[in-house]
């Protein structure tokens, strides 16, 4: 649960990380407020940041599940988008503040704003089901959660792009694009790519919330790392860049593992990606039966599923709601796939098995797949429905490309065999059959695809 205080700045005496309330547009009217996170504990948010949070747009992202599906695994896992990005606002406010402490004049007050605003923007853009729902299986317009998020707040329109406008004026609101764009300047006024590098790299303050978020809801026994030691670690190298203390590195070293066992052992696990697909197949069938006529939905879904031009106002009215409240409807459907998907979520029972395969890459599966689908059909199911594919693909860690650099200007991964030995990336292709034809099969791939996996690794 999360806690709202409110407060007058003179009797706190505080400002947000030395941010002048008068820089930029007047103070709004309003409080100050200090958040409770069951993070960060204590986030202090001033009453102009207060006037961007309080729009439609924004509390949008409490409705919008941070890990979509993964609650079928983890019943805990229900976070949302709105906690991580005030986590990811506090953070970037704790790091620009660190910055100016060890650097100082490194960052202007306008600039640690605009850091900050960047963080708690980040996810704007999201669609329901958070990255699940990004690809135009589902959405008739379809555009990247970037795209969306800057045509949301650029229009002056919508609450958010209202608020955003008011409080940071023309200028410094095309700064902030510009920075949330990668950008190096902005009319000709140099953006630092240490500046970047906070909402934007291999070790900015979105991945550092969200790895600490999503293992406390999710309950992961992975370790973990300490973001404040890390942050305490950074430091500007003469290049412009973050760089880590060398007394850092275990922390480095905890926070690349940490994302490494989160991905292997969350992000990756198989019934959260058997979840993943069948929400999609369901919104995708949805979608066909819609345009066929045989299936009525909301005006919210219509919009989401058929509409060729949506606005940022339409586009900022879906949320997972939407969705969870059609499936009870669509699991009495008569068309199979719709009603079997929808089953399946709403009752989590019934779901296909995955093939014990080790090591069974994408490759691998395009060469089985065909007779895969005949054995699927001659055992009495249907191959469309009854035949699910998934594949992982997670590069590993990219050292010299946005990688992590040690204060000699060197990457990580030359100081540390643990680093290096993350580099690999990480592709694997999952296949989910009916639980009675599963052990056949099983044994019929591991021949198919080579002699050396005739024997079955003992796992779930």
């Amino acid at each position: 649960m999360v806690f709202i205080h409110f407060c007058s700045q003179s009797s706190l005496n505080l400002t947000n990380n030395g941010i002048n309330p008068t820089v930029g547009a007047p103070l709004m009217n309003g409080r100050d407020r200090v958040v409770r996170d069951e993070i960060h504990r204590d986030i202090f948010v001033p009453a102009r940041h207060a006037r961007i949070i309080d729009t439609a747009e924004f509390q949008r992202l409490r409705s919008i599940q941070q890990l979509s599906t993964c609650e079928f695994v983890f019943p805990a896992a229900t976070h949302n988008r709105f906690a991580h990005s005030l986590g990811a606002y506090h953070l970037a406010g704790r790091l620009a503040d660190h910055l100016r402490d060890v650097h100082p004049n490194s960052l202007s007050n306008d600039d640690v704003e605009l850091v900050q605003l960047a963080a708690l923007l980040h996810d704007i853009g999201h669609p329901p089901y958070s990255h699940l729902l990004e690809t135009p299986e589902v959405f008739a317009t379809f555009a990247t959660h970037e795209a969306w998020g800057r045509r949301i707040l650029e229009d002056e329109t919508g609450e958010i792009g209202a608020a955003v406008l008011e409080v940071l004026g023309v200028e410094r609101r095309n700064r902030l694009f510009a920075l949330m764009d990668g950008e190096d300047e902005h009319l000709g006024v140099p953006i630092p790519r240490f500046m970047k590098e906070i909402v934007s790299s291999q070790l900015d303050v979105d991945r550092m919330d969200y790895m600490i978020r999503d293992q406390a809801n999710t309950g992961a026994q992975i370790g973990g790392f300490d973001s404040a030691r890390v942050i305490r670690a950074l430091r500007i190298g003469d290049e412009g860049r973050l760089v880590v203390k060398r007394w850092g590195l275990p922390a480095i070293e905890a926070y690349l593992v940490t994302r490494y066992h989160m991905y292997q052992q969350v992000y990756f696990h198989k019934v959260n990606m058997l979840t993943q697909a069948y929400l999609v197949n369901m919104l995708r069938r949805a979608r066909e039966l819609v345009g066929e006529g045989s299936l009525k939905v909301s005006a919210e879904l219509h919009d989401m599923l058929t509409h060729p031009a949506l606005t940022p106002k339409q586009y900022a009215r879906l949320t997972d709601a939407h969705i969870k409240v059609a499936m009870p409807q669509w699991a009495d459907h008569p068309d199979p796939e719709l009603s079997g998907c929808a089953q399946r979520l709403l009752s989590r029972r019934d779901f296909h098995k995955s093939l014990r395969i080790p090591n069974f890459t994408i490759e691998m599966c395009q060469v089985v797949l065909p007779r895969l689908r005949e054995a699927v059909e001659a055992a009495g199911f249907n191959p469309e429905l009854d035949l699910i594919t998934a594949t992982i693909h997670k590069r590993g860690y990219l050292p010299y490309n946005g990688g992590i650099l040690i204060e000699d200007g060197r990457d990580a991964a030359e100081h540390s065999a643990l680093v290096q030995s993350l580099v690999q990336p990480h592709e694997l292709a999952l296949m989910f059959v009916p639980e009675t034809i599963r052990d056949d099969l099983e044994q019929r791939v591991r021949e198919w695809v080579k002699p050396s996996q005739s024997s079955l690794a003992q796992f779930d």
